[in-house]
């Protein structure tokens, strides 16, 4: 190799170590002037310890303490109906006369039947007086007027029957039958239902039945009453357990003085159990579920030496994932059983932006519910 070659060999390695050094330079100071990242603006909350009533939740449906589809014993022809849909009757009311003329001609019938054995036997008694007449006479006028009676009581019974009567006290449904319209026996006149007090069934797992007792106290809540909670007691618990299901059966009874409970309707049911507890609580939002555990994130200060500081020279907030254990629910809380000290602050929004060691901004402008007993915000 000449000394020519060999120079201009090294002006060349010269020349693109100056071009790499410029070019890596260049790149430096891009770097530099690059923006750095801002923090996530979340929304956090202090985890606090509060007393919750534990509490048995369930769904029932509610039941007239009476309920029946009046109807009619024998067949007739609708003559009268002394009701209106919706109405209020008492016990023993009249509701509808079918009609009975033929019925009340035989009754005539067999009572006059019966004054005239009456009569008979009446004479018949003078004439054994005077040893007119034998002993078996004297009964046979007995018997005889005795089947009297008993045909006449049979033919009231049938008057009785064409007239039907409020079994009990209650409010009537609404009816289709008319006046001249002809029933048979079974067919429905009307519903009659006995709705103040009121009674809702409902079922809990087998694990709650020792928790529940008779006379115990419940709410009850329905959607077509918001935020009106409806009080009772327990009054039955079916002695068995449904063996597919593995529940049992208990019934409450409701006053309902303003018949606002109908049967029919869904209530959520709820009976306190047991002594209150603490529990550290946080919204349900603040939690997020995963197959290989439930995460919140914990926010706190930047543990790093050259961490950046705010305009108020306070050290740089960052967050941190940590496993903890969930326990029951009320409302828009959840508690907390294992995984968190009181004080601590968990994000309750915004976790979807972070990971471990992002930098956040705490904003609680807009945070999300956290309440106990939440109600609809729009009616």
């Amino acid at each position: 190799m000449t000394k020519r070659m060999l120079i201009m060999l090294l002006s060349i390695l010269v020349l693109v170590a100056l071009l790499a050094g410029g070019f890596f330079l260049h790149i430096k100071q891009l770097m530099a002037a690059a923006p750095k990242p801002f923090p996530q603006v979340v929304t956090a909350v202090k985890v606090e310890s509060l007393e919750w009533q534990p509490q048995v939740a369930a769904v029932g449906t509610m039941t007239p303490v009476r309920g029946v589809d009046v109807t009619t014993e024998i067949a007739g022809l609708v003559r009268e109906i002394n009701f209106k849909s919706g109405q209020t009757v008492q016990a023993g009311d009249l509701l509808v006369q079918l009609n009975d003329d033929s019925d009340v001609a035989q009754l005539h019938s067999l009572q006059a039947s019966a004054d005239l054995a009456a009569t008979v036997l009446a004479r018949d008694k003078a004439q054994f007086a005077a040893q007119a007449i034998s002993q078996a006479q004297l009964d046979a006028d007995v018997a005889d007027l005795k089947s009297k009676h008993a045909l006449v009581d049979q033919q009231k019974a049938l008057v009785e029957k064409k007239a039907i009567h409020a079994p009990f006290s209650g409010q009537l449904g609404i009816t289709t039958v008319n006046p001249g319209q002809y029933i048979n026996p079974g067919d429905k006149i009307v519903s009659l239902e006995k709705i103040d007090p009121i009674y809702i069934t409902f079922t809990v797992p087998q694990k709650q039945v020792s928790g529940l007792s008779i006379g115990q106290n419940i709410n009850v809540t329905s959607d077509g009453f918001a935020g009106e909670s409806f009080a009772g007691k327990i009054t039955a618990l079916d002695p068995k357990i449904d063996p597919s299901t593995r529940n049992a059966q208990l019934q409450a009874t409701l006053p309902n003085p303003k018949h606002q409970l109908l049967p029919g309707m869904f209530g959520n049911v709820k009976v306190d159990v047991g002594d209150k507890k603490a529990y550290l609580t946080l919204p349900q939002t603040a939690v997020t579920y995963n197959p290989y555990g439930s995460t919140v994130f914990v926010v706190k200060p930047d543990e790093k030496k050259d961490a950046p500081k705010d305009d108020k020279g306070n050290t740089q907030l960052v967050a941190q994932q940590v496993f903890v254990t969930t326990g029951a629910t009320r409302g828009d809380q959840v508690a907390i059983l294992t995984g968190l000290k009181g004080g601590e602050q968990v994000v309750t929004s915004g976790q979807i932006k972070l990971k471990n060691g992002t930098a956040v901004t705490i904003d609680n402008t807009v945070s999300p519910a956290n309440s106990p007993n939440p109600t609809p915000q729009e009616h």
